[in-house]
């Protein structure tokens, strides 16, 4: 079994709803997220994946929450923006965009990192 990551960065604020202590207050994170693919076969060249096309697939998913407050922004407006909602909404959104084929590889994990300390991650 093959793995390649690419990690991303952005910024955005949140408040976690219901959530007694200083968290449901506004505030931001400079967020980090790591996307690791799996799958057992390579390609003819020798790639799993292209690094180029799994940054830009994670950019296009960052772009719409880069220097957003997630609480107004779908599905954060119904769900808490914690971590780990933040990663499998990265997971869902980002498996819209990797090939659906036999063999094809697949979205083994994503991790979402609020500070440099503290992350979660989602795995299908």
């Amino acid at each position: 079994m093959f793995q390649v990551s690419v990690e991303e960065t952005f910024s955005a604020g949140h408040a976690l709803r219901g959530y007694k202590g200083k968290c449901e207050n506004p505030h931001g994170h400079n967020y980090r997220v790591r996307v690791t693919i799996e799958g057992q076969q390579l390609d003819s060249v020798g790639l799993l994946y292209d690094f180029t096309n799994l940054k830009r697939m994670l950019r296009e998913v960052i772009g719409a929450l880069d220097h957003q407050f997630l609480n107004d922004l779908a599905p954060f407006n119904a769900i808490n923006p914690s971590a780990e909602n933040i990663a499998k909404f990265f997971h869902e959104q980002a498996s819209r965009q990797i090939p659906q084929a036999p063999n094809a590889p697949r979205i083994a994990q994503i991790t979402v990192w609020e500070t440099d300390e503290t992350s979660a991650t989602y795995t299908p």
